[in-house]
């Protein structure tokens, strides 16, 4: 998926696991396929999992990331209401594999997807209860560190002109820039609060018509409080939507935010996932579709 991206497969996740971990030398362990795109997966046995980052970065600063997210994740599951992954130790780089990694808890549960419940109020209702819950966390005076989706709009602006000029002849660009040039001028709506930071489908698990399992809370932290809106423009319909902003009392201006937020992720997924994962390109596609066909934004 990634010009940089480090080769691991199950031979090497196996011997790597296996060698460090020896509590875990009589376990299966197997990749989990995903649609994700930083870390690969597998599950040791029944209640333990592998996270192996995709793409090259120095050691040491590999590690010291590892360690903020496993704190992070600590953090998360204090305030988050449903299961989540928590970290049980950081793996060392080996022959075969040049950066460190990481071992956590598993959660059951089905990944979510795009339309899969998008009309369900159960599941609208559960997302809400997560993101008030997530808001009712202490920032502790920590502000926006200034990675990513989060911060100011308009500072994505070199990044979407990549995505409008990778888009052409795969989305209507023109109608796409001039959304983007009205939704980048929306100020903010107050002062940040915990935030996920990554409510996209692959990271929410689901039983039935419920919130099983919230995945990857590494990134645990201030943020824009549109921020995580962006699940309902990810997994609800137009009317789920609106008992999503109804139950969380999100105000107009708040919810276009949220709007932009997905949008500037979501231009992101069609062109650069095209051909390397067609699950998370579909997912923009169906976010962006949902906002161009929303009167109200």
């Amino acid at each position: 998926m990634h010009d940089d991206q480090v080769n691991i497969d199950i031979d090497i996740a196996r011997q790597m696991i296996r060698d460090q971990f020896p509590r875990y030398r009589h376990e299966d362990i197997t990749w989990i396929g995903s649609s994700g795109t930083v870390n690969a997966i597998f599950r040791v046995g029944s209640k333990s999992a592998a996270r192996f980052p995709l793409r090259a970065m120095n050691p040491a600063e590999c590690a010291d990331m590892l360690r903020s997210e496993a704190a992070a994740m600590v953090e998360f599951g204090e305030h988050c209401l449903f299961a989540t992954p928590q970290p049980i130790g950081l793996g060392e780089p080996g022959p075969r594999y040049p950066m460190p990694w990481t071992l956590q808890t598993w959660v059951e549960g089905e990944v979510a997807t795009p339309h899969g419940l998008s009309g369900s109020t159960t599941f609208a209702l559960d997302l809400a209860r997560l993101v008030a819950s997530l808001r009712r966390a202490d920032t502790r005076g920590r502000r926006f560190d200034g990675q990513g989706r989060g911060g100011h709009l308009p500072d994505h602006d070199d990044w979407m002109a990549v995505c409008f000029e990778h888009s052409e002849g795969l989305l209507d660009v023109a109608r796409l820039r001039d959304l983007w040039a009205r939704l980048r001028e929306l100020p903010a709506t107050g002062p940040v609060v915990m935030s996920h930071k990554d409510l996209i489908p692959a990271n929410l698990l689901v039983r039935g018509e419920r919130l099983a399992g919230v995945l990857d809370g590494g990134s645990f932290g201030p943020a824009d409080p549109s921020l995580d809106l962006v699940a309902a423009w990810h997994l609800l319909d137009r009317e789920r939507r609106a008992i999503f902003q109804r139950d969380l009392q999100v105000g107009d201006l708040s919810w276009k935010r949220g709007a932009a937020w997905a949008f500037q992720q979501a231009m992101g997924l069609v062109w650069y996932y095209r051909r390397t994962n067609p699950a998370m390109s579909a997912l923009g596609r169906s976010t962006l579709a949902r906002i161009l066909d929303d009167p109200h934004i």
